[in-house]
């Protein structure tokens, strides 16, 4: 079992202790006070409960996020003078260098039931969890400029800020100046992590590993059978993963879906040459999710979904786009195991393989402990992700994304059929409960949680040198 898998389930036990606790409390209230008073607190409660306990938050918010950033990043301490941040010596900040400061907050009592927020001048405002009473990262990618000039101002929406932080500069280059490889356990894995970066590069490749077929309920509606609709889904999600990309002028002859099965990489890691048929859609053979590619690749020759296939399929494809920038889900923040076996795959088609990329990017499009991350509304920036455990230590590497840009990757997520089915009865009532009372707004782009998510100021990596 992951541990998100973990946390989960204690979360969930959790929860219902905490309702049959609350039971009988309101069966207590209906005999000794008032027969009528559990009638009327238990609506009020569930209203509560969907408007500010809902979120999947598996740490406390007054744990410090830890961070260890790598040697050559430098280190200054900062102060906030009335908000204003004062540098004790000049740095060198490159407009688009990736700058990191780090400090305490505290939130007020109404942060308990409003998101905090740090607001950055008039240009960007990055929110945290309820309750935050910690270290916590503020991204101040594409503020240099007002920052050298001491004209950058903070201040705290429902939290306290301290009079003293730490900025933290990370040396960086640009990385659209070269050839960039995404790797994407599924089709939208790609836009939601690193369409900027892509749309921007020199020369982009979209690697999706996965039809990702499952789960096809919403096409069962249209009178399909449980595999047919998962066919179907597929098949779709196939070609997103190639038309899509088109979007952001990526050549059709550089999109590629390998078509292995949702969510079955981990039993094809643990028996290489077994093939893994799909869950869901009745199928042993990938080249059904291969039609729309441009090329032919090693795995065509007999269609067989085993991990020796994969690598053999990776590593034709790394050398003949040799890429100098490779970008893949980060091993240890994003827990989906799709994602943790594409990592798994790429390091392993690299092992000995004649070429090797320079630099190698991870990205976390889910977390194990908090669902909302990153936190705040569509277009505003993005915070460094909860991090509780020390451990390896990557840079982290920041892309600022302007408005049209944004409004871009917003139209090539809204063009992913898995974004598109409206979400159900009961996640669409609890955010309308908290737009009302906890002052969620929602985004502007799309009903689906990863428009609000991914639609942002920034892109966040980690950078790992090879």
């Amino acid at each position: 079992m992951s541990r998100k898998q973990q946390l989960l389930k204690q979360h969930r036990r959790n929860k219902r202790l905490g309702l049959l606790v609350g039971l009988v409390l309101l069966v207590a209230l209906g005999v000794f006070v008032q027969w009528w008073l559990p009638l009327l607190l238990l609506p009020l409660l569930w209203v509560a409960h969907e408007a500010w306990f809902a979120d999947h938050l598996f740490y406390s918010p007054g744990e410090d996020y830890q961070y260890a950033f790598p040697a050559d990043c430098v280190a200054q301490p900062v102060e906030l003078v009335d908000g204003a941040v004062r540098l004790q010596s000049p740095l060198d900040l490159a407009g688009d260098a990736t700058l990191v400061l780090q400090l305490r907050l505290k939130c007020r009592w109404i942060g308990r039931f409003l998101d905090p927020a740090v607001v950055l001048g008039n240009e960007d405002c990055q929110t945290f969890e309820r309750g935050v009473a910690g270290v916590r990262y503020l991204n101040l990618t594409g503020l240099a400029g007002s920052l050298s000039a001491g004209q950058l101002r903070l201040r705290g929406r429902h939290c306290r800020l301290p009079t003293e932080a730490t900025l933290w500069l990370v040396p960086t280059q640009d990385l659209r100046q070269k050839r960039v490889m995404v790797i994407a356990p599924h089709a939208d894995d790609a836009e939601l992590a690193a369409y900027g970066l892509y749309s921007q590069a020199q020369e982009a490749w979209v690697v999706t590993l996965t039809a990702g077929e499952i789960e096809a309920e919403h096409y069962q509606q249209m009178g399909l059978d449980k595999a047919e609709a998962a066919r179907l889904k597929g098949r779709l999600r196939a070609w997103d993963s190639i038309a899509v990309p088109r979007w952001a002028g990526v050549p059709e002859a550089r999109c590629v879906q390998l078509g292995y099965f949702c969510l079955q990489l981990p039993a094809m890691q643990a028996s290489p040459d077994q093939p893994v048929a799909s869950r869901e859609a009745e199928l042993a053979d990938t080249r059904l999710f291969r039609q729309f590619n441009p090329m032919t690749l090693p795995g065509d020759q007999d269609g067989e979904p085993t991990w020796n296939n994969l690598l053999a399929d990776l590593r034709a494809l790394l050398l003949q786009a040799r890429p100098q920038v490779l970008v893949m889900p980060h091993p240890t923040l994003d827990p989906h195991p799709d994602h943790i076996c594409a990592q798994a795959a790429v390091l392993e088609a690299l092992h000995g393989l004649v070429w090797q990329p320079e630099i190698v990017l991870g990205y976390a499009n889910h977390l194990h402990d908090n669902d909302r991350w990153p936190m705040g509304e569509s277009g505003t920036g993005v915070t460094l992700p909860p991090r509780l455990e020390g451990g390896e230590s990557w840079a982290p590497y920041s892309m600022l994304l302007d408005l049209p840009t944004q409004r871009d990757k917003a139209m090539a997520l809204g063009m992913m059929h898995d974004l598109q089915p409206p979400s159900p009865f009961k996640r669409r009532l609890r955010r309308l409960l908290q737009r009302w009372l906890a002052g969620r707004r929602p985004s502007p782009y799309g009903e689906n949680e990863f428009f609000r998510k991914a639609v942002r100021r920034h892109e966040l990596f980690w950078r790992r040198d090879l």
